[in-house]
């Protein structure tokens, strides 16, 4: 789209009025409170789906590409926020066997499309946490930062500049955020260990990709309890899937060294990328964060309407069944919290009440990928159905795993309330007792233990092994500076290493193939 036609878009979205749509979300807000009285977000039986994040590059050296729109149409891809992203949303599915196999057979399905035609344009899409290698002939920091301004006519007849931002994706909603009176809501920079960067746009957040669970409840009643069980498990499953230690090399700091780099880089840089993205720099409690415990679903269903608004976009009426709530939907898109309710479907008799898992990172492989989310849906039906007492861990030690995991990964030092009801901060027994209660959640739900365990063997795996996708990208780059290459070198060595051993076992293989025995 020509930046001037996105500019004209732009500045439409920017003449809705915040006030008269902060006033719909609160009435759609009661639609949703009255329908979930009367149980219309009820559902028998447990209901899983998936999100999953790529980006692309260059087959031959792994440099980051941009994905022409006509190929997103052809394989049936969704852009995100930036060029190179793509992105792929499952069918909703049974939690039981035959639906868990259809999520892991649906991605395979879809993905080797994809694969099928990225190669002929000697393109390849990478499930990984962060890129580390840039465009062709360009840094990263200029990727992420460069914007022009456009100037564009309102409705209204008035004029102003439009910032957009050159590497974006052509959604007014994504440019609406560095355009907004409320942009200063954002911090568009990132702010991490020997990294420091300012940009104009929220574009920067392009750096990372996920994979997003989610898992429906069967009584909308009940959304609090499955929520506040999903905080608790946040840290340990982070600590699991991190996968971002490395940023690209020209994003740290020109007097950092490569000693200093490795030895204060996180496990999970994507957390504070987004984070550092998206919220207030001058205030406490951003949008993206760790929420707080719920105690009714109404209290779920006013958190979304009364959270800041940064861009009030126009809302079209439609004949889905959610569009009797269409102006609580759109600031839902807005409402970044790492875990966080979801409340929609297209029809009525499909409406549903979930939760959204957000804190995993894009894993190497698909089997990784469906490890998390049955492990993720075998807690929410264990842990709720046999009252762990896990739920009784203070909230504050639940934020604390979850920030502690964003740093040391498998190292971290986090606190667990065992099935017994003891406080342990031992690793192995954290993992004992977590993935046997995501076992017992699979076989409750109909999976054979046989079926269950090899949903479950990559996380097991690497819980004995002590590695995960980010040390085993740090342990290679450690070893490249020791064979006396430079840090952007090294780095560039195990992003390639990556795509490489991921080209291999993306479809049909695991991460565990990766680190042997």
């Amino acid at each position: 789209m020509p930046e001037e036609e996105l500019a004209e878009r732009v500045a439409d979205v920017l003449t809705v009025d915040a006030a008269d749509f902060r006033e719909q979300a609160r009435a759609d807000a009661a639609v949703i409170k009255d329908a979930v009285e009367d149980g219309v977000f009820d559902n028998p039986q447990a209901i899983v789906g998936l999100e999953y994040e790529f980006y692309a590059v260059k087959a031959d050296d792994g440099a980051l590409r941009r994905v022409p729109r006509r190929l997103l149409e052809l394989i049936g891809f969704e852009k995100e926020l930036g060029l190179h992203n793509a992105e792929m949303t499952t069918s909703p599915q049974p939690l039981n066997a035959p639906g868990l196999a259809a999520q892991e057979s649906e991605v395979k399905a879809r993905l080797q499309t994809a694969l099928d035609v990225t190669q002929s344009e000697r393109m390849r899409l990478v499930s990984d946490a962060l890129w580390t290698i840039p465009p062709e002939g360009e840094t990263a920091a200029t990727y992420l930062t460069d914007s022009v301004e456009r100037t564009a006519t309102a409705p209204d007849g008035t004029e102003r500049t439009i910032r957009i931002a050159t590497n974006m994706s052509d959604s007014a909603r994504y440019h609406a955020m560095a355009n907004t009176d409320q942009a200063e809501s954002a911090g568009m920079r990132i702010e991490a260990p020997h990294v420091s960067l300012q940009g104009d746009t929220v574009m920067p957040e392009s750096l990372i990709t996920s994979i997003q669970p989610h898992y429906q409840v069967a009584h909308a009643p009940d959304l609090p309890d499955y929520f506040n069980y999903a905080l608790r498990i946040a840290g340990p499953l982070l600590a699991l899937g991190v996968n971002s230690p490395f940023f690209p090399a020209d994003l740290y700091d020109d007097d950092a060294t490569a000693d200093e780099i490795l030895r204060d880089s996180w496990m999970e840089h994507r957390i504070s990328i987004f984070e550092t993205v998206l919220n207030d720099p001058t205030t406490g409690e951003g949008k993206v964060r760790f929420p707080h415990d719920l105690e009714t679903v109404d209290e779920a269903i006013d958190r979304v309407a009364d959270d800041d608004t940064i861009v009030p976009m126009p809302v079209e009426p439609g004949e889905r069944f959610d569009d009797q709530f269409p102006h609580f939907s759109r600031k839902h898109g807005t409402y970044w919290r790492w875990v966080r309710p979801v409340f929609g479907g297209p029809t009525r008799s499909a409406a549903n009440a979930r939760i959204e898992f957000r804190p995993i990172p894009a894993q190497p492989t698909v089997r990784d990928s469906v490890s998390f989310l049955a492990a993720f849906a075998g807690l929410m039906e264990s842990l709720t159905r046999l009252e762990h007492p896990v739920v009784e861990l203070d909230w504050q030690l639940a934020r604390e795993n979850f920030y502690a995991a964003m740093v040391d990964g498998l190292a971290a030092d986090l606190t667990w309330i065992t099935n017994d009801g003891k406080e342990t901060s031992d690793a192995l027994a954290v993992y004992e007792d977590l993935l046997a209660h995501a076992e017992d959640g699979l076989t409750n739900r109909g999976l054979s233990e046989e079926d269950a365990a090899k949903y479950l063997y990559p996380l097991r795996r690497r819980v004995r092994q002590r590695t995960t996708p980010a040390r085993w990208k740090r342990e290679r780059v450690e070893t490249a500076l020791e064979d006396g290459a430079a840090l952007d070198e090294a780095i560039a060595t195990m992003q390639r290493e990556y795509v490489r051993r991921q080209s291999e076992t993306l479809l049909e293989g695991s991460f565990a193939d990766w680190i042997g025995d």
